[in-house]
């Protein structure tokens, strides 16, 4: 499994390599949305609160990676999900599509981070806490939005219900995401955000083995 996980993998970065104009694409919207934000809501005389920066930032991250692992099973045509049925067992497709979209993510959130910090200035006074929370807001986006994708793939590839189906989901993990960064931002002592923190890698867990657990059976229908 780990030697299809790998080549899966490899495939995943090969196509977004040939495919740079979907990367660029949502490159560009993290940036122009950052600066549409400093032109509107005050960022430009300095009088944006720290709540607002919080809020935004997350809301923006939340969008770019919903527009980032949206595409993870839509893009594949059937007769491709059909060639990937008869080599790589589905466990190790979903343990692939995860790994990849969780360093996508990732790598969304620190640009947002860093366009944040350059355009609106850097409040965050714990920069570890705030780059866990960001890893582990990173892995619950990614493996809640990719199993919806493989859902929303076998519905016509509607988008609407991948929206509707990862809302209940994606919520619980916004809101905590969005309180430790508040507690990095003040910086408070890391013990106030360790319940936080437990929480919402527990919520990441149950999402992970869940989409384990019942993607083979999505896969083989």
């Amino acid at each position: 499994m780990f030697q299809q996980i790998r080549t899966l993998i490899f495939k995943e970065f090969t196509l977004e390599w040939r495919q740079k104009y979907a990367l660029n694409g949502i490159l560009l919207y993290v940036v122009s949305a950052v600066f549409i934000v400093y032109l509107s809501v005050g960022a430009k005389q300095g009088n944006i609160a720290v709540p607002t920066w919080n809020a935004l930032y997350w809301i923006i991250i939340l969008f770019s990676a919903v527009n980032a692992v949206a595409k993870s099973f839509v893009q594949e045509h059937q007769g491709r999900q059909l060639y990937y049925y008869m080599i790589a067992s589905p466990e190790a497709i979903i343990i692939s599509k995860m790994l990849y979209n969780t360093l996508l993510t990732l790598v969304l959130a620190l640009l947002g981070y860093l366009v944040f910090s350059i355009i609106l200035g850097n409040p965050v006074q714990d920069q570890g806490l705030f780059v866990l929370n960001l890893l582990l807001g990173a892995i619950g986006f990614s493996a809640c939005l990719t199993m919806v994708s493989g859902i929303a793939s076998k519905a016509s590839n509607n988008a609407t219900l991948m929206a509707i189906l990862s809302f209940p989901v994606i919520i619980p993990i916004l809101l905590m995401a969005i309180r430790v960064s508040k507690n990095a931002i003040d910086g408070l002592d890391w013990s106030v955000s360790v319940d936080k923190l437990i929480t919402l890698l527990a919520i990441n867990a149950i999402i992970a083995v869940t989409a384990y657990i019942l993607f083979p059976y999505l896969w083989r229908s």
